[in-house]
């Protein structure tokens, strides 16, 4: 089908997939439409990609084995005991992940993006009006451009998603996750701590830390990326209940000292240590948030992404809903009989991944921050037994992709 003029708001990881999936699909010409007046390469920290979900979508060639990453090959569980050093470890999971750092990521989907397609920063969009022969793209700066299909990649905070339904709105969940990076040689001296292949997982009474080594900027060296659960200590401290007032962001004095005192207090004294570590600068928060929308389209007005979906990250597939999205909506748009027909499918292939994504963060999350067990009580057979019961075999790393 001739696809036209599209417009593809979001210029991130998403945005770039979507920009290569509708480019291969044969629209006549891309814009991108970035709001963000600089390059994305240095945002964000750490993301990881199932083994076979990377599988899915080398073969589909959205990845490939030239971007820079890390292999994970076991999940090990711990939680404070005493003064153990790096506390106690109960169980070890496989956890077949390939780990990436997020602006080397983006910054090699960008160069995949044909030389055709136009990347225009600093276009800030405010609002898209669909009709039916496309959408007319309304910015910042009052000036309006009409495309003939266009596709909304641009994140939880989506302007495009009022478009296909007003009424869908992120709902906060209740804490936050405070995130950091440490380059490799400046974790604490302790031989048994993250070692290569190793993804930790630290628990304590409501909440946890995941972390794991992830190539550092440029493909260069090894950083560790960590990610700490938690509910903070005043909820409207950044009115966390509004997704529009709230995203990745510098931590203010008190999230600082709710962050500083879970890792005296509850975690063991390596992590701790490689929290405080951090430099103020590298430490981040990010609220939970949960969305799923009934449809992915309306008319020539298309969702993909967190625009469309926002799971927690203990799922393990952010990055993944998102390729797989372009995956999608690229097959979609070249087996299709006709547009209508295309965007349909997609809809209702990727609406229903992205309500199971968001209900296995949901209980996830319920489970490792908001009822967590006695972490002392459970070794590796309670573990299993607990784990299975929480995913329930359903979507941890992501949904293979229908073919």
């Amino acid at each position: 089908m001739r696809l036209g003029r599209v417009a593809v708001v979001g210029g991130s990881i998403a945005g770039c997939a979507a920009a290569l999936a509708v480019a291969r699909a044969g629209a006549d010409e891309v814009v991108v439409l970035e709001r963000a007046a600089q390059d994305l390469q240095d945002r964000g920290v750490g993301l990881s990609v199932h083994a076979e979900r990377y599988a899915e979508l080398a073969e589909l060639g959205y990845l490939d084995e030239s971007m820079p990453w890390v292999r994970i090959e076991q999940r090990v569980w711990s939680h404070r005991d005493g003064e153990l050093f790096g506390g106690r470890r109960f169980a070890v999971q496989p956890f077949a992940f390939r780990t990436y750092n997020w602006g080397s990521l983006w910054r090699e989907l960008r160069g995949r993006i044909p030389a055709a397609v136009s990347y225009r920063t600093g276009a800030v969009v405010a609002e898209v009006r669909p009709d039916e022969a496309g959408a007319a793209v309304r910015l910042a700066d009052g000036s309006e451009e009409r495309f003939d299909l266009v596709v909304g990649a641009d994140g939880y905070r989506s302007v495009v998603r009022a478009a296909v339904d007003p009424g869908d709105r992120a709902a906060y969940g209740g804490y936050l996750a405070w995130r950091g990076t440490l380059p490799v040689e400046q974790l604490p001296d302790w031989s048994e701590a993250l070692l290569e292949g190793e993804a930790a997982t630290v628990c304590f009474t409501g909440g946890h830390v995941v972390a794991y080594r992830t190539p550092g900027p440029g493909g260069r060296g090894q950083m560790v990326n960590w990610v700490l659960y938690a509910v903070p200590d005043q909820a409207d401290e950044l009115r966390f209940d509004d997704p529009e007032a709230a995203s990745l962001r510098e931590l203010t004095p008190g999230l600082e000292r709710r962050l500083l005192q879970l890792a005296e207090q509850a975690l063991p004294p390596f992590w701790g240590e490689v929290v405080r570590r951090t430099p103020p600068g590298e430490r981040f928060v990010q609220p939970m948030y949960d969305l799923a929308v009934e449809r992915y389209s309306l008319g020539r007005v298309v969702l993909l992404g967190d625009a469309a979906s926002i799971a927690r990250p203990h799922t393990g597939s952010g990055a993944v809903k998102a390729l797989q999205d372009a995956s999608a909506l690229e097959r979609a748009l070249r087996t299709g009989a006709d547009l209508a027909a295309a965007l349909a499918a997609y809809s209702a292939e990727r609406a229903e991944v992205g309500r199971k994504t968001r209900e296995l963060g949901h209980r996830l999350g319920v489970a490792q921050v908001q009822q967590t067990p006695d972490w002392s009580l459970l070794g590796q057979q309670e573990l299993d037994q607990w784990w299975l019961g929480v995913n329930a075999g359903a979507g941890f790393g992501g949904h293979a992709l229908r073919r």
